[in-house]
């Protein structure tokens, strides 16, 4: 897949799929309605970025596909594509404790300092997505 046509993509379930790593030029899309928030996302093949009311909420380097990204109680859940292996940095809780997840298989855990921003690298192949659990320990 080289990306979402519609830049986002509000999935049943619940869910939102966003960003087009295959894009050789920026674009965006704001004020898409999700859930009582308002989401706003900027991708091309450098960056995928996604915010939330304003508020960081992801972003990679290079730029990726997010598929299903589910925000939970006690973390985020999505799967990710891309041409090349990823920088993904997360908006969670401040200060807080994660297990991170990447194929099914734990990489360990990670605290967030008072940003609340959670990163991990990511392998990726351009044939299938790679699964991503962040979970509050």
């Amino acid at each position: 897949m080289a990306g979402i046509a519609e830049l986002i993509r509000i999935e049943e379930g619940g869910t939102v799929s966003f960003g087009n790593h295959g894009l050789s030029q920026k674009a965006k899309l704001e004020d898409v309605p999700f859930a009582g928030d308002l989401l706003k996302v900027k991708t091309y093949r450098d960056i995928t970025k996604l915010e939330k009311n304003g508020m960081f909420l992801y972003e990679s380097v290079p730029g990726t596909t997010v598929l299903h990204f589910a925000e939970e109680a006690d973390g985020v859940s999505f799967e990710v594509e891309g041409d090349e292996d990823a920088q993904i940095t997360i908006g969670m809780n401040d200060d807080t404790e994660y297990e991170v997840f990447v194929g099914g298989k734990s990489i360990g855990t990670m605290k967030t300092g008072l940003g609340g921003k959670l990163s991990l690298s990511v392998e990726l192949r351009t044939e299938e997505a790679v699964p991503v659990k962040v979970k509050r320990v």
